[in-house]
């Protein structure tokens, strides 16, 4: 297939207007993970309205939205819930009515990654706009629950309904570059147990909290000793929270346990970074228990899918079909070379190729650093840019890959 590039750009410049007010719609519903359903119904709208052939919603909350029938399917992600507000005082505009100018759309969910999800609906209007179907079926999806879980929905989505894309492109925020990786993550509980007694005679209890300072210093000598990858970059640690328990604000401790944010870089598994916890002899010393936390919040709808918080890394080769033809779609619609590049933070990616072994590959407005900050914004010209190649990525793959 022939594709004029000129055509398509101007088409999703024709449409900014239109993306700008869905994205605005979506950030005006509150949608925290496990409270999507009324921004899920707003995006089912938006894709029957502008031609989508097919919208379902599966059981887990997630809507899926299809173009085409053709033999290769491909997909494009976004996860459409959001983070909470924070302390709302550090918020020049409302986080939900928001702000918009001629440059920037301020709100919860902008960047992270609501606006993804309105480029996406767009290039599938150009797509029917431009008469760009080809032997391909396009799958759009909006999914739930990434901000608490990712890559839940996608575990779902690949292991109940039996959807296995060729790849899939993930929308999450990358500045208009190519994102072909990141390092994974896990979620870490370390629990010391104590005896409790009166606070006045604490030398008849068994303090728990004090058995857990010694090994928070060595956890933190830890972290400098962790993998490092040339492309990933280093595997890290933090302790995120820490929480006790005791019969009064007058007894010894009884019990201390703390959460660790775990990031993994290539090479690095979810037993070997227990272990090296476990392995430390103030862990020992102190019999703490060294566990993995599990997640199994019910969806929206109810679905309860319980899995390990395990999130693996995951990388796609340079030379691979889906980077390829991203590089050259965005080549044919800027006139130059893209930046290819990693993610520094978490994506769906971690169920789609680390845990499924399909490829992912990154490609969406707005930027990191925008991610669960007050005064959230994304750029409607990175709307219209990731419009534009969202709706070439299908035709060019099955032209230059598939032998069509």
């Amino acid at each position: 297939m022939k594709i004029d590039f000129k055509s398509v750009l101007n088409r999703a410049n024709e449409y900014k207007p239109a993306i700008s007010r869905f994205l605005r719609d979506m950030i005006a519903i509150p949608s925290e993970s496990c409270q999507e359903e009324k921004v899920i119904q707003r995006i089912k709208q938006e894709m029957e309205t502008v031609g989508f052939d097919r919208v379902d919603i599966d059981p887990m909350g997630n809507v899926l939205g299809y173009i085409g029938n053709g033999r290769q399917l491909i997909a494009m992600d976004a996860h459409v819930d959001t983070v909470g507000v924070g302390d709302q005082a550090q918020w020049d505009y409302d986080p939900y009515q928001g702000y918009e100018d001629d440059e920037v759309i301020v709100g919860r969910g902008a960047s992270d990654q609501e606006g993804g999800m309105a480029a996406m609906v767009y290039a599938g209007k150009i797509i029917k706009d431009l008469h760009l179907e080809d032997d391909y079926t396009l799958l759009i999806t909006g999914t739930v629950q990434e901000e608490d879980c990712d890559g839940l929905c996608w575990q779902y989505i690949i292991n109940e309904s039996k959807i296995r894309p060729e790849f899939v492109v993930s929308t999450e925020p990358t500045s208009c570059r190519i994102y072909r990786g990141q390092r994974g993550r896990m979620e870490i509980k370390v629990a010391t147990g104590g005896v409790s007694g009166h606070g006045s005679a604490p030398e008849r209890g068994d303090n728990a909290i004090f058995k857990m300072a010694p090994i928070l210093n060595e956890l933190q000598v830890l972290n400098t000793r962790l993998k490092e990858d040339d492309f990933l970059g280093k595997g890290t640690l933090t302790v995120s929270e820490i929480f006790s328990s005791s019969p009064s604000r007058c007894a010894v401790a009884d019990g201390c346990w703390i959460s660790i944010d775990r990031r993994l870089t290539a090479g690095e598994t979810g037993e070997t970074a227990l272990q090296q916890i476990r392995d430390l002899p103030v862990v020992k010393e102190a019999g703490a228990q060294v566990v993995m936390y599990t997640y199994d919040r019910p969806s929206y709808t109810g679905l309860v899918y319980a899995t390990d918080s395990y999130f693996p890394a995951w990388t796609l080769k340079e030379k691979h079909p889906a980077c390829q033809t991203l590089v050259a779609g965005y080549q044919n619609l800027f006139g130059e070379d893209p930046v290819v590049d990693k993610w520094t933070f978490s994506t769906n990616g971690v169920a789609i190729t680390g845990m499924s072994g399909i490829p992912c590959i990154g490609f969406g407005p707005g930027h990191e650093d925008q991610a669960h900050a007050p005064n959230e914004k994304t750029w409607k010209s990175e709307l219209v840019q990731a419009a534009a190649l969202y709706a070439v990525i299908p035709a060019m793959y099955v032209d230059q890959f598939t032998g069509n």
